[in-house]
């Protein structure tokens, strides 16, 4: 069964050199899922897109950011959130999160992996990241 475009997305977990994690402090607007939770940067498929055309043009287009030989992971459902089926794919960038040009939400923010369960996140980005730094250990 091939999953409607519309119910599908991508997000990507980012770390730097120091292993610290890319995250997104989302609008606190109630239209949209998870709001003000942290969270990674994506969003969901244009029709006929696939998640990994979502992912780069999500990441350009929420933070202007590139970046390059970003690798597939494995996919999860927002079954509480958005409903989707999200690819998540992992990178890395150096540089400093506050100066990218930010379209949507609060702020972006380098947070230490060891400071994951003090934020308030979406539980299934929370699971995803954890496993991301378990299978790079």
């Amino acid at each position: 069964m091939r999953v409607d475009d519309r119910s599908r997305g991508a997000v990507a977990i980012i770390a730097n050199a120091r292993g610290d994690l890319l995250l997104h402090l989302r609008d606190d607007l109630p239209h949209i899922a998870w709001p003000g939770h942290w969270s990674v940067l994506g969003g969901g498929c244009d029709p006929g897109e696939s998640p990994r055309q979502t992912i780069v043009r999500e990441l350009d287009e929420e933070a202007g950011l590139v970046v390059e030989d970003l690798v597939e992971l494995f996919e999860v459902s927002d079954v509480h959130g958005s409903g989707r089926l999200l690819t998540f794919y992992a990178g890395v960038w150096e540089g400093e999160a506050e100066t990218l040009p930010l379209t949507e939400g609060v702020k972006l923010a380098w947070v230490a992996p060891d400071l994951l369960d003090t934020l308030l996140m979406p539980p299934f980005i929370r699971t995803a990241l954890h496993r991301y730094l378990a299978d790079r250990s």
